[in-house]
């Protein structure tokens, strides 16, 4: 991040290649991961998922979607994994065809902690999460929206070894062709479960003090920059979101301006910042100015929330981010970049198509004609 953050004449950069960390991007726009649960059951990615990111290419950047790190950290049924050879193996045909179309794609890994369900976890077991905290919502599983259950509170001794399926899971990505990860520390999975006061409720070294709870996202991210290199990590926050349930920390600018800081002493890539309400409003509540985040961290500082072209011009314009993540326009639009850049309407997703499998609504949609680049 440049020292200044002096406006720009103009926010005509955004279509230009740029520099994250290890990766040369050919925009400084960025695919936000987007859960769609075509995987197989056993977590293999399928032929239909290289010709949908192939599609999605000329984003600078495709942060695919999150891959389970373990059989406990999954909580959605039909999401994909990144724990085994095999699935390895069967994200290979996905990494090639981005790379042969010239685009550059990161894997997210997660862990849900307790957004999971007993009939998704192995031997039918409660899930895990910091405290046995109960969120009110549901799993997506195999049959149906089933209710979140109360999860049980991990043992000291169970931790490190979920930081090290952290670890391995960045090295398979690594091996399975991605250019880099994404550590997903936002939207109330087990490590924002972690951070939150709220969630979290331990009086061990991963619970009370800020730093304590900051603990495990600082041993992942230091385990995972050293298994792939740290110019290869960014970290996924959403610092005042209330997703799947999660209640407001009780010092939010505290505790994510610490935790911005020490991972800034830790120089991944980029930080990805949900700007507001995970998939809603862009508000952000009390005395905590988002961009504090950007000015404590010196690396590249991703925005996502409810961007449209315009408010991505001007973010740029001004200095405000050094990319812009979209999510739900990508996928309607796999050209959302070219429609970006000549101002071209952009086509309407189906939501009834998000996680039903198939091509329908997946693979289907369109690039724009040129009545549609002629009417820009």
């Amino acid at each position: 991040m440049p020292s200044s953050l002096a406006a720009k004449d103009d926010g005509s950069d955004l279509f230009l290649p740029a520099q994250l960390g290890a990766c040369r991007l050919a925009n400084r726009i960025v695919m936000a991961p987007l859960t769609r649960s075509r995987a197989t059951a056993d977590g293999l990615a399928v032929p239909m998922m290289t010709e949908y990111y192939a599609q999605r290419a000329s984003a600078g950047l495709i942060i695919a979607e999150a891959a389970n790190i373990s059989p406990q950290g999954r909580g959605y049924a039909y999401t994909p994994g990144i724990y085994n050879s095999a699935q390895v193996e069967s994200w290979r045909p996905v990494t090639a065809a981005v790379h042969a179309r010239g685009g550059r794609i990161f894997r997210q890994i997660w862990h849900v902690g307790r957004i999971s369900h007993p009939s998704l976890q192995p031997g039918g077991d409660l899930p895990v999460a910091p405290s046995a905290i109960r969120a009110n919502g549901f799993a997506f599983t195999a049959t149906g929206y089933q209710p979140l259950l109360t999860p049980r509170a991990l043992g000291l001794e169970e931790i490190a070894g979920i930081v090290e399926q952290f670890r391995q899971a960045a090295a398979n990505a690594l091996a399975a062709g991605f250019d880099g990860v994404e550590i997903h520390a936002a939207n109330g999975y087990l490590i924002e479960q972690f951070l939150r006061d709220s969630s979290n409720r331990r009086r061990d070294a991963y619970g009370g003090s800020i730093e304590n709870r900051a603990r495990f996202l600082l041993e992942v991210t230091a385990a995972v920059a050293g298994a792939v290199g740290a110019d290869r990590v960014g970290i996924r926050l959403s610092p005042v979101s209330s997703s799947n349930d999660m209640g407001q920390d009780s010092d939010s600018k505290a505790t994510y301006l610490h935790v911005v800081r020490q991972l800034d002493d830790l120089r991944p890539a980029y930080i990805h910042v949900i700007e507001g309400e995970t998939q809603g409003p862009r508000r952000v509540p009390g005395d905590f100015d988002l961009h504090l985040l950007r000015l404590a961290f010196d690396g590249a500082y991703i925005a996502n929330n409810g961007y449209d072209r315009e408010l991505a011009i001007r973010a740029r314009s001004h200095n405000l981010a050094d990319f812009i993540a979209f999510g739900r326009a990508f996928i309607s639009n796999p050209d959302l970049v070219e429609r970006l850049r000549v101002g071209a309407r952009l086509a309407s997703a189906d939501r009834a198509n998000y996680f039903v499998g198939g091509t329908r609504g997946y693979t289907d949609y369109p690039c724009m004609t040129e009545t549609d680049r002629t009417r820009a």
